[in-house]
């Protein structure tokens, strides 16, 4: 079997369901033979260490490890899920205070273990927040550290092709911005629906205003309607996309969805923030640029911004976050 590297990648929280699918999804793919499983459970993470074991992936070296500081040392690439799950009735948001501390010192063993790591993604919840207190305190450039964000653009295509009956990938340019939570901004200026333009559309009897509302609605509320569903949150299309993530820096291929990026950008009014935009990844990471949209679009994504604001704050207030003003003295790539 041929592997894209054979860098090191580490998947935090691998005992879990998430974490445990990431690394048989990240042999299959090919992606690299070395990867370490981290989790402070010991009892789980050894049986999902065994059950890869028993897969018997052709020149793979999967270790695992309750030693951050072992799984981190000489780490490439890393995924993290490694926070609280979101249950049926909470929101991403309920989970703020225990999972920023969790990220926080995510940050600080970046910093003391892998200082050198050229992408990690974070995807637990609420990842805007999570993502941003990461960065901070590991020191690390903005390119290096993005979120998952992807799962509102492809829940948005999801719904527009059950709506109009076509394949999936019709459904092009789909593209949700801001943060990843009921206050996402759902744009309708760039998707095409075989070929026809969203914002022709809407307004017609093939797609009317309140059936429209009804569908961003439902892609706010995506990852509620699988926890209804199933009894617990995601975990087959964030271990898939995150890995896309991370190929897309290991083989420089390119990926196709928005990612959470670090924003500091006064001439449009986003300043010191981590939210989905227009991104691209490559070997390079993670960069991104204004979205374009329209009007309403745009104003969507202002609004979104405002409530990372507040959480943002929050979590400063909190002292997990420092205050602004110190974010370049803890990470000198902040500056």
């Amino acid at each position: 079997m041929s592997y894209i590297c054979n860098d090191k990648l580490v998947i935090s929280g691998a005992a879990g369901a998430i974490g445990s699918n990431m690394v048989q999804a990240a042999l299959t793919m090919g992606l690299t033979p070395n990867v370490c499983m981290y989790d402070p459970f010991e009892k789980g993470l050894q049986g999902a260490a065994e059950e890869i074991y028993h897969c018997a992936f052709p020149g793979a070296r999967v270790t695992w490890t309750t030693d951050i500081a072992e799984a981190l040392a000489g780490a490439s690439y890393l995924i993290s899920s490694g926070g609280a799950p979101r249950k049926e009735g909470m929101t991403r948001e309920d989970l703020l205070k225990g999972n920023a501390e969790i990220a926080a010192q995510l940050g600080k063993d970046i910093k003391a273990h892998c200082p050198d790591l050229k992408f990690g993604v974070i995807i637990f919840n609420p990842a805007d927040i999570t993502g941003l207190t990461t960065l901070v305190h590991s020191g690390l450039a903005p390119s290096c550290i993005g979120t998952l964000a992807a799962l509102d653009s492809t829940r948005l295509q999801t719904a527009l092709a059950q709506h109009f009956g076509v394949a999936q990938n019709e459904v092009t340019g789909c593209r949700t911005y801001g943060g990843h939570g009921e206050m996402m901004a759902v744009f309708a200026g760039t998707t095409k629906v075989a070929g026809t333009p969203l914002t022709d559309l809407i307004g017609t009897d093939k797609l009317t205003p309140q059936q429209w509302d009804d569908i961003r609605a439902h892609v706010c509320q995506g990852g509620k309607k699988i926890i209804q569903l199933r009894g617990r949150s995601s975990f087959q299309s964030p271990s898939h996309q995150s890995l896309l993530m991370v190929k897309a820096v290991m083989d420089g291929k390119g990926y196709e969805w928005p990612s959470g990026i670090y924003v500091n950008d006064p001439d449009n009014g986003f300043n010191h923030i981590m939210m989905a935009m227009d991104t691209t990844l490559d070997k390079t990471g993670l960069t991104g640029k204004m979205p374009t949209g329209s009007d309403p679009d745009i104003a969507a994504l202002r609004e979104s911004y405002q409530h990372l604001c507040k959480l943002r704050d929050e979590v400063i207030e909190m002292g997990v976050l420092p205050p602004l003003s110190e974010w370049a003295t803890t990470n000198p790539n902040l500056a």
